[in-house]
């Protein structure tokens, strides 16, 4: 199966969620949450994403997640990545109770296509506190792709992780899987990068985009959004549709996209210095925000 066909597959099974107008999105991917060791690159940018995911539900957001949420190559269990994290799950909790949360699994939380692996992994958590088991994510499921479709004018933005238009990690997800956990995890600590990963490869990342490019050439210009490659895309009206949310192991930052009021903005939430010599977490625009609308092909 190409990509184009693997990219097909995933728009045509994606879960639709119909928007409008007064809708509010934040979408970020590649967290790549772990188990807060050395090889956590997620450790880093941990409070910047928690004060921003804190800003958006406060805000009324929805959040969608668009793969590689979790580090499930390195780390073999969600276990040990949630009580690393446990906050931010436990905010994330709260949208997903109020159904405000919609993920979307990448070729690094792969093992989430699997139903009873969630329901198993991510349905409870062991409270020391109380000492039983207490409610997580109670009926969560993960999903390929997701479509946002408009109620007014019927414009569709197709979100997927991306790894579609990457044969590598996609086919042989399980073999880059255990290479990654027998020798780039421990070679990572020291600084060296996995060198099949397209974020860490220019190459690949050139590639990526390419084939999604024609995926969305073919599909009458079909605005897309993914992750994957880690590197942040925010095209003009009149090009081909293709963002990317970047990711949220940037040095020091993440970035994502906000939908909302009909319109789409790239942001960046870094930690920036006052005169005072205070440092403080700052939401900047990168790009936009630009009107949907805009990008509706006649």
């Amino acid at each position: 199966m190409s990509s184009q066909s693997r990219l097909t597959r995933a728009y045509q099974q994606a879960k639709q969620v119909c928007f409008d107008d007064s809708s509010k999105f934040i979408l970020f991917s590649d967290c790549h949450r772990g188990d807060n060791s050395f090889a956590d690159d997620f450790a880093n940018n941990r409070n910047i994403y928690f004060h921003a995911l804190r800003h958006y539900y406060n805000s009324g957001f929805s959040y969608c997640e668009l793969g590689d949420g979790d580090e499930l190559w390195e780390n073999r269990t969600f276990e040990s990545i949630f009580h690393a994290h446990k906050n931010v799950y436990m905010l994330m909790k709260q949208f997903h109770d109020q159904g405000r949360l919609h993920l979307i699994y990448g070729n690094h939380d792969m093992v989430y296509k699997d139903k009873d692996f969630v329901k198993k992994q991510l349905s409870s958590f062991f409270d020391p506190k109380t000492g039983k088991d207490e409610p997580l994510f109670q009926d969560l499921e993960y999903h390929e792709a997701v479509v946002l479709k408009h109620d007014g004018n019927g414009q569709e933005i197709f979100l997927t992780h991306g790894h579609q238009a990457d044969w590598w990690n996609y086919l042989f997800w399980r073999w880059s899987r255990f290479m990654v956990r027998v020798l780039w995890k421990p070679l990572q600590v020291v600084g060296i990068a996995d060198p099949t990963s397209p974020a860490k490869n220019f190459k690949e990342l050139i590639k990526v985009e390419r084939r999604v490019k024609k995926w969305i050439a073919d599909n009458d210009n079909l605005m897309t959004v993914i992750g994957h490659t880690h590197r942040p895309r925010f095209p003009e009206p009149g090009e081909l549709a293709l963002f990317n949310d970047g990711s949220c192991v940037h040095p020091r930052s993440i970035t994502g996209l906000e939908i909302e009021e009909g319109t789409i903005t790239l942001i960046k939430w870094h930690i920036a210095i006052t005169e005072d010599g205070v440092l403080q977490i700052v939401r900047t625009v990168l790009e936009g925000p630009q009107k949907l609308a805009d990008y509706i092909t006649e």
